[in-house]
């Protein structure tokens, strides 16, 4: 059985810094480009952050470029998202994904999320 576990939320002032981590388990997961989605109330459903299975090559959604850091350890079966100068606009339910195409047929698997909320 599949299974993503974020942890690292919380609440945090305008200006702060959270570290979310997302460990996974019953899947090989150096084989799985990993995300970071997140959904703020009355909004779809966003991707914020990617990382290649190798962690060679990462990508971020504009509103977060420069701020926020993802990264993978592969050992620990663990993506990272550093998130610094968070803003207002930042608080939403963040959400880990696991996304591969193996064997012919896509796998794509989700976390039960984590609240960040970001207010003085």
């Amino acid at each position: 059985q599949v299974r993503l576990v974020e942890s690292g939320g919380g609440l945090v002032q305008p200006g702060g810094s959270l570290r979310l981590s997302c460990e996974a388990s019953g899947l090989t997961f150096r084989w799985y480009d990993m995300n970071w989605y997140r959904q703020a109330p009355g909004k779809e459903r966003e991707l914020v952050a990617g990382i290649r299975s190798a962690g060679n090559a990462t990508n971020y959604a504009g509103s977060v470029q420069g701020r926020f850091t993802i990264s993978r350890d592969n050992a620990k079966n663990t993506v990272y998202l550093q998130m610094n100068s968070l803003k207002p606009e930042d608080t939403a339910v963040y959400y880990c994904n696991a996304r591969a195409r193996l064997f012919g047929r896509d796998n794509d698997y989700w976390g039960q999320g984590t609240q960040v909320t970001v207010s003085s």
